[in-house]
């Protein structure tokens, strides 16, 4: 039995087919949609279907875009010589609202993952190969610290070994505010692994410092 109408009952199995949307939430949302103003709910309606039709993938980075270049790679401000590849374009959004990244990016549009049939073809992998053979320096690899993104940031830096370019991967460790009693093994060993890099590099610094220091004595005495 129908608790519904057929207009509104279409409309909740609508919204709960969208990811991360149940029954109940969708019932609240086609609610809401109902109660909304007619200009509102035909000025959503009008956003859904422009974004649809407009919005598509920039020809260089594979970002979501309405233009064929997005703002990004129209910049010239930014440093072309060095590419981050993300997985997506939200994990694009994250990085760029850190404000520190000055290089620009290329998106997979997804990752490896043999469990579900995603292989190196089905993203964006050719693409990328294929913007390396410009002035690129250096390549950081900042694919997620899932197993999938593991396996895509390992066949990456495989892939472009060859070609001489740097590659880099992101760090991943303990989280700010984390307790460790609940964190992995697998994050307490990156954590550990970012020290160890930190740690030498920090010795090479000094040790540069202290050669300096002796240069400069010798060159006064």
């Amino acid at each position: 039995m129908d608790l519904y109408s057929g207009y509104i009952n279409q409309l909740i199995e609508e919204l709960a087919a969208l990811p991360g949307i149940g029954s109940k939430s969708a019932q609240r949302l086609a609610f809401h949609i109902i109660n909304m103003p007619k200009a509102r709910v035909e000025k959503l309606a009008r956003s859904m279907t422009d974004a649809k039709e407009h919005v598509r993938y920039c020809e260089e980075c594979f970002t979501l875009t309405d233009s064929e270049k997005c703002p990004i790679c129209s910049n010239e401000k930014r440093d072309h010589s060095t590419i981050m590849v993300v997985e997506n374009t939200r994990d694009l959004a994250a990085y760029e609202k850190t404000g520190k990244y000055e290089g620009v990016y290329h998106v997979l549009h997804g990752a490896i993952s043999p469990m579900l049939g995603i292989g190196p073809n089905d993203i964006r992998l050719k693409e990328l190969m294929h913007r390396l053979k410009g002035d690129v320096k250096e390549v950081i690899i900042a694919t997620n610290s899932s197993l999938e993104g593991e396996t895509t940031a390992m066949y990456i830096g495989k892939l472009i070994k060859p070609t001489g370019i740097k590659v880099t991967r992101i760090a991943s460790g303990v989280p700010v505010g984390g307790d460790l009693e609940y964190i992995d093994e697998v994050t307490l060993l990156r954590a550990l692994e970012g020290w160890r890099i930190h740690k030498k590099a920090v010795k090479i610094k000094e040790s540069d410092k202290e050669g300096f220091a002796k240069c400069r004595r010798k060159n006064s005495g």
